[in-house]
Formats: C-alpha cells, sequence, structure tokens
C-alpha cells in the first residue's frame, strides 16, 4: 500500500486526503536508499537458520533421552518425535529459522530520500510525505518520528538503523533533525478522564492502553488507534506501557 500524504490534513492521512504515490523523483533528482547492508541481512538469515536446526536437534536428543526413562514425563509426545527420521526436526527448524527471518526482514524499516519527500516503508506499509509537510525529524528511543508544520506527528516508526547515518541523510537533503522531541516538555501521562483532552480522545486513549498492556507497543491496534488520536489533534507516545499525550491547534470538537 502506498500512502502519500497531503499537505493538508497530514495528521489524518490514515483516512482523509489520501492519493497513491508514484515514488519517483524529478529528474536529476538526488536519491538515498537507508535499510540494513546485504551482509547485515545474510548475517540474520545465517543465525535464524542455524537456531532453527540446533532446536530442531535439541528437540530429537531430548525425546531419544525422555524415552529412555520410564518415569519421565510427556513419554507420549517424545515417542512421537523418535518417531520422526533423524534429518528431518534440524531440516524442519532450519526451515522455520528462514521463515522467521524473512518476517524480520518484511519488518525492517527502509527509507527514501529525495530533496522532494520522504518515502518509509515497514511490514508492506509504504508512506509518503512532501518536503514540505515535514518540519522536524528525531528519533525517539527506538522510533523515528516526523513532525509536521502543527506540531502533531506525521509517523513514528520502529528504526534500528545507524541514527548518525540516519541523521546525515536527512539533514544533506535538507530536513532539519533535532537530536530530542522538540515538544518533550508538553507531555502529560494519561490517566481516565483526564481534562483538557477533545471529545472522544479519553475513549480512544482507554482502548489504546488496553491493546497496549494486552499486545506490546508493536501491535496494529495501538498504532491505529494512535493515528485516530492524530486525526483529533493529540500526539500519544509510550514508555514502559504508560501513555504521555499532548495537545497540537487542530479544529475540531470541544474539549471535555
Amino acid at each position: 500500500m502506498v500512502v502519500q500524504a497531503s499537505p493538508w490534513n497530514l495528521n489524518c492521512s490514515s483516512s482523509k486526503g489520501l492519493r497513491k504515490g508514484t515514488g519517483r523523483e524529478s529528474q536529476g533528482g538526488r536519491l538515498t536508499v537507508l535499510g540494513q547492508s546485504t551482509l547485515s541481512i545474510v548475517c540474520v538469515y545465517i543465525v535464524f537458520v542455524l537456531v532453527g536446526a540446533g532446536v530442531g536437534w535439541f528437540a530429537d536428543f531430548l525425546a531419544d533421552w525422555l524415552v529412555a526413562l520410564p518415569w519421565a514425563p510427556l513419554q507420549g509426545p517424545a515417542e512421537l518425535v523418535t518417531s520422526i527420521p533423524a534429518p528431518a526436526l534440524p531440516a524442519a527448524g532450519a526451515v522455520a529459522g528462514l521463515v522467521l527471518g524473512l518476517v524480520a526482514q518484511y519488518e525492517q524499516l527502509v527509507i527514501r530520500l529525495s530533496d522532494e519527500r520522504v518515502v518509509l516503508t515497514s511490514k508492506g506499509r509504504e508512506q509518503e510525505f512532501p518536503h514540505d509537510a515535514v518540519a522536524t525529524v528525531f528519533r525517539d528511543g527506538k522510533q523515528l518520528v516526523l513532525l509536521g508544520r502543527d506540531g502533531g506527528e506525521l509517523t513514528r516508526q520502529e528504526c534500528d538503523l545507524d541514527i548518525g547515518r540516519v541523521a546525515e541523510a536527512f539533514t544533506a537533503h535538507g530536513y532539519a533533525w533535532a537530536d530530542v522531541d522538540p515538544h518533550q516538555d508538553e507531555f502529560s501521562r494519561w490517566v481516565p478522564g483526564a481534562p483538557g483532552l477533545p471529545e472522544g480522545a479519553n475513549a480512544i486513549l482507554k482502548a489504546r492502553q488496553e491493546s497496549l498492556e494486552k499486545k506490546g507497543p508493536s501491535d496494529d491496534d495501538v498504532r491505529e488507534l494512535r493515528e485516530e488520536l492524530a486525526c483529533l489533534g493529540v500526539v500519544v507516545r509510550d514508555e514502559k506501557r504508560r501513555q504521555y499525550w499532548r495537545s497540537f491547534p487542530k479544529a475540531g470538537p470541544a474539549a471535555e
């Protein structure tokens, strides 16, 4: 999916003002692509395959040991495992490791930068923002954050890339890079019924808190509810599964 954020209503880009982006640069435009190196990707695959094969071999060894001990538990499952041909378990483990490697690569963030736009791709989702729409870029913990001109967050993505390379690339293309969140002093910890929030925001934050505690910050529901809050003019950040919020100027319903 390709999402191009319009200069207007950028923080509601998940539901408003969307149009398919081409991702192409004008003739002569510079393009910088940031992602995991080929060597890193190969190493990840090798590690996952070896670990998977090792787990398969250990399962076979453990099953043989349990069957040899009549008093040991799990005799039934152990006998079932020993009935499988010896090379099959390490091979199955290696295949499982390969699949996990593919999943890890699929979730990695890839950044495409030019003087005209920034395109972020992760988990099969592509987001595109015009250069003029991006006010500031910074890293918050392990996340890359793009702020819009109104102070709202355009996007927040998990980023394991070398932050020095990322900062250098953004500044080289004329984006404003900050070492810390310029609005970090404006956040307040959310508690149920917190005053000053736009109408409906407390209900969304409550639902998001439940998903955050049960599924963690990487869950799709947590991300989607963040986008809904952005449409109400609320920025939310997480610390140890606690939510902190701030508002930014945006036309909308009156505060609760």
